[in-house]
């Protein structure tokens, strides 16, 4: 079979791989029909993820079809269309009872990074029962390819870890795919101010036609001022950083107001000043967290009934033959203005 493979920082490659065969009772082997790439995806390629080896195959995303199945899959059978969830979970460690299937003692975030992922016409799926969901007939399957990861991360990281709750006041700060999957998700809380912060013109209109209330393009270092005039100077009740830079968590900590969240999504790959010299006295609180995709399945029924259009996210489309030219655009977004991109295999 074809699939994408990462050599180590900077290369990649499409090659030949053997077939995945079934390896626990558990396992289901799922022949991709669509599949897509993670900004995650592009900070292994940078050297990013010790845990992410040389001769990996990518990806983490995506829709297929069940080709075979473990002795002890009970939920699917071959021919079933599903839905690849990006956190893999057995559903009986301690972590998985607690929700918290990033954590499975067995699983957690494995495809593409600990074993082989999505972005291959084949890919192995561990406690497939629990880690795969049935597509609806009929449903659009560019759209659910947004519910392996992107959309549950913003809503789980950003928007509950957040605290969003109707009235009160949003700064998501970045308008990639990640950010913006926060904006079309808070919505559901109906709050009075939806702040998007971006370098980008082009993210930034995106962001207004997706539901933002005011977006502030901070290249002119002006995005603090901006946000207190919008607030009364009060600052927000929820600020969502994803980036994963230091300067847009510091943003994050300058603009939340007194009793507020700030909801950390993005990936960081250095240290972070944390301010309590400022932010030791205002009742603030921080969190982390890796998606655990306990949302999907309420996320599947929202996008069934129309409530939210993921593919808005959607930008370029690209056969898996041309995967390599997907990683320049996406890798490139500033330039092409893409968001995600489609892989159909």
């Amino acid at each position: 079979m074809k699939a994408l493979a990462y050599l180590g920082p900077d290369k990649k490659a499409l090659e030949e791989r053997p077939k995945p065969m079934i390896a626990a009772a558990t396992d289901a082997i799922v022949r991709v029909t669509r599949t897509t790439i993670c900004g995650t995806d592009l900070h292994i390629l940078k050297g990013d993820v010790p845990s992410c080896t040389p001769g990996r195959i990518l990806g983490h995303e995506g829709v297929g079809v069940v080709d075979s199945i473990g002795t002890a899959v009970t939920s699917f059978k071959p021919g079933n269309t599903v839905l690849i969830s990006c956190i893999s979970s057995c559903g009986k460690c301690v972590y998985c009872r607690k929700l918290m299937y990033s954590h499975c003692t067995t699983g957690g975030w494995i495809l593409g990074n600990k074993i082989d992922g999505t972005q291959a016409e084949f890919v192995r799926i561990p406690h497939a029962d629990t880690s795969l969901y049935p597509v609806p007939a009929g449903a659009d399957e560019e759209a659910l390819v947004m519910l392996s990861d992107i959309l549950p991360t913003g809503f789980e990281c950003g928007v509950l870890n957040g605290k969003v709750t109707p009235g009160s006041s949003v700064a998501i700060v970045g308008a990639g795919p990640i950010g913006l999957a926060a904006l079309l998700t808070a919505q559901f809380y109906a709050p009075s101010a939806l702040i998007v912060i971006d370098l980008d013109d082009n993210r930034l209109e995106v962001a207004r036609r997706f539901g933002a209330t005011a977006t502030i393009n901070s290249a002119d270092g002006q995005a603090l001022r901006r946000v207190m005039e919008l607030t009364g100077n009060l600052g927000v009740d929820t600020a969502i950083e994803a980036v994963g830079i230091p300067a847009t968590f510091e943003l994050c900590e300058a603009i939340v107001a007194p009793g507020g969240v700030i909801a950390n999504v993005g990936v960081h790959g250095a240290p972070v000043s944390l301010h309590m010299e400022r932010l030791w006295d205002r009742n603030i609180t921080i969190t982390t967290r890796l998606v655990d995709t306990a949302s999907t399945p309420d996320l599947l029924k929202i996008v069934q009934s129309r409530r939210i259009d993921p593919k808005l996210l959607i930008t370029h489309r690209f056969k898996f033959d041309k995967i390599l030219d997907a990683y320049e655009t996406f890798g490139n977004a500033a330039k092409t203005g893409a968001l995600k991109v489609i892989i159909e295999i």
